[in-house]
């Protein structure tokens, strides 16, 4: 009984994950660009089942399954006005550069900027701090009264398994490729996009992960109480 014991409690694991990324989403559904998360489940081992005498049989037995990775859903979404004066939203595929003045690039669709104050003036940064890019890579600054330029967006061959690394932002995995300069997005000004996530969907998910994890902590009960009934008919 060990098997379905543990087979359960994988199971009971999986959906506690799976509900993590449910919850994530939920909690983002006003975030400006944020787009989202889905779990990908994975089928773990199986294995053949023997007969008494120890000859192989035709039946197998799974051990349970467990979250593999997470997809992102990057379609678009509506736009909403901002509250602030340096609002941006992408109309299209496509992404800001976002330089990390310690070092490293992200990306992100949430276009709510502000002026932040470094050693050498004001510049264009993001919720998290970052350095906003123009089309050539640099960081915009601000001088006269007005930004120096436009945050350039770019694409990629794919964004399939691109890394998301919180704060609504993601780097490029080598099967992307290298950022390229969109030709077909526009940039929007005064406005920002809109979180994609349906709350619909994602109350609907968390119904399921809820009675699915429910189902594997019976599960586990179960296999509990026949254990201790074999062993107790064994002495």
């Amino acid at each position: 009984m060990d098997t379905s014991f543990y087979t359960a409690a994988r199971g009971a694991m999986t959906q506690q994950e799976r509900m993590n990324v449910i919850s994530n989403n939920i909690a983002n559904v006003n975030t400006p660009g944020y787009k989202t998360k889905e779990a990908v489940f994975l089928e773990l081992m199986h294995y053949n089942m023997r007969a008494p005498q120890g000859r192989n049989t035709h039946l197998t037995a799974g051990a349970g399954a467990a979250v593999n990775h997470t997809n992102t859903n990057f379609s678009g979404a509506g736009f909403q006005e901002g509250d602030g004066n340096y609002n941006f939203a992408i109309s299209g595929e496509g992404f800001f550069m976002l330089r990390d003045p310690a070092g490293g690039v992200s990306y992100t669709r949430n276009g709510h900027f502000s002026l932040s104050r470094r050693q050498d003036g004001f510049y264009l940064v993001s919720d998290s701090g970052k350095l906003v890019t123009d089309s050539s890579g640099n960081p915009i600054r601000f001088a006269n009264g007005k930004i120096q330029g436009t945050p350039g967006i770019y694409t990629f061959q794919n964004t399939d398994g691109m890394l998301s690394t919180g704060m609504n932002e993601f780097q490029q995995a080598a099967k992307n490729g290298a950022p390229i300069l969109s030709t077909d997005a526009r940039l929007q000004e005064g406005v920002l996009e809109m979180s994609n996530v349906e709350l619909a969907d994602e109350m609907a998910k968390t119904m399921e992960s809820s009675r699915a994890y429910s189902l594997m902590l019976k599960m586990m009960e179960t296999s509990d109480e026949v254990e201790q009934t074999v062993n107790s008919l064994r002495s």
